[in-house]
């Protein structure tokens, strides 16, 4: 049979390669038999294919999940909605963001309240393993899987703050410079202690340990993946 791998981030840096198609002589197979096929293909790579999560299809996967003919697989380090009337934004725009737009569009004639999150490109980190001047970042994304992900904050987001009205979640992609916005998470609500703030705190941490997104440090020094630590478990599948 024949399955489409995808690689992201520090993956495709370390084999090369973005997309291939890979050929099982089995008519049925596992996750893990083929992760360990791609490590006998990419020995220089074995360590990075051990340690990188998987989506089958572009929903988290597993060792022992089943593999059919024509899957895609993708394999990518950890990572850096909802239904009805109420408005609901999910977007990877490689433009600047437009705040007020995006306040505007999840605003209801009941809203008295918006909580938005805006996260930026900075110049200088003190995190070991970074490098501690940016000149730019360079962000990607497993783009369906991302909004998939995106949908399934948004509907947790919904079911601890039930009160939240409109949600917006937006991950800029591509070249970001010193001072430019990269994310966005705006919640809003019919007061202010409704939980909008609480849910807007909530869908960027989610947003960072589930959302298929990577960013690529460059500065004076070199560059390098800023990988993630948290590892989803089978509780982070969509229900």
């Amino acid at each position: 049979m024949q399955i489409n791998i995808l690689f992201f981030a520090t993956l495709k840096d370390v084999t090369g390669e973005k997309r291939l198609q890979l050929e099982i002589s089995s008519d049925t197979t596992t996750l893990g038999t083929v992760r360990d096929t791609l490590i006998q293909r990419y020995p220089d790579a074995e360590a990075n294919i051990k340690a990188a999560l998987a989506s089958i299809n572009e929903e988290y996967a597993f060792a022992e999940d089943a593999v059919n003919d024509g899957d895609e697989i993708a394999f990518f380090p950890p990572v850096s909605g909802g239904s009805g009337e109420l408005p609901e934004i999910y977007r990877l725009p490689d433009e600047p963001i437009d705040h007020d737009e995006i306040i505007e569009s999840i605003t209801t004639p009941e809203t008295g309240a918006v909580c938005l999150f805006s996260g930026m490109v900075r110049g200088k980190t003190d995190k070991d393993g970074h490098i501690p001047e940016t000149e730019y970042l360079e962000y990607e994304a497993y783009e369906p899987m991302a909004i998939a992900k995106m949908k399934q904050v948004a509907a947790e987001i919904r079911e601890k703050y039930p009160k939240v009205q409109g949600i917006a979640i937006a991950q800029r992609i591509g070249k970001l410079s010193v001072g430019q916005n990269t994310v966005l998470i705006a919640c809003s609500s019919a007061h202010r202690n409704d939980g909008c703030f609480e849910a807007a705190r909530y869908g960027i941490d989610r947003l960072k340990e589930i959302v298929p997104v990577w960013k690529k440090e460059v500065g004076p020094s070199g560059e390098t993946w800023i990988e993630g630590e948290y590892t989803p478990s089978e509780d982070d599948r969509a229900d």
